[in-house]
């Protein structure tokens, strides 16, 4: 391996390869400790309700939501790195929640679509139960920390009664207030 410009590799005492200038440095995105909804998150990217009475159909659509909005390039990608998921475990986390996901190349970064079923829909959640409460997360592989967090983040946010508050949502706006007001609790 070529030795960094002006770095003189001596003895057990190398340097670290992140303390080389320009080389092996992950990618900054935001804080390195906290993930907001909020910010992930908008009003025009929620649907209250939404039209789908099948699971497919629920990708489908929250995937059309993020492509409408601007935040996918590609809503096919976007949706067959969903589905692929989908194959491996269902997302449908239970208690009528479901957080389906994926990485995709193309996708700027991590976003976020979210809906409420006016009717439950079988998701084949681990618990058996119909889901009414959507969340679904994309972003590129470079931001698989923060997918992660973002993932976490959400299956906190859906505990209790926050969860029945956002069941209760009738529009987008209260959605997205109930979010907020759960975030800077």
């Amino acid at each position: 391996m070529p030795q960094p410009a002006g770095v003189r590799l001596q003895g057990p005492h190398r340097p670290r390869p992140s303390a080389w200038p320009g080389r092996f440095r992950a990618p900054q995105t935001g804080s390195p400790h906290h993930v907001l909804l909020t910010e992930l998150l908008s009003a025009e990217r929620v649907r209250v309700p939404l039209a789908a009475r099948t699971k497919d159909a629920a990708l489908e659509e929250l995937v059309g939501i993020l492509h409408a909005s601007g935040a996918v390039a590609d809503p096919a990608a976007v949706l067959r790195a969903v589905r692929q998921r989908e194959e491996q475990l269902s997302t449908g986390i239970g208690g009528g929640v479901a957080i389906p996901h994926g990485k995709a190349e193309g996708v700027g970064g991590l976003t976020m679509a979210a809906g409420v079923s006016a009717e439950p829909v079988d998701f084949a959640a681990l618990d058996g139960q119909p889901v009414r409460l959507f969340f679904l997360l994309v972003g590129p592989e470079s931001a698989a920390g923060a997918h992660v967090k973002a993932l976490s983040r959400i299956a906190r946010l859906v505990r209790g009664e926050v969860r029945g508050r956002l069941l209760g949502a009738e529009s987008p706006e209260a959605f997205m207030a109930v979010v907020a007001q759960a975030e800077a609790a």
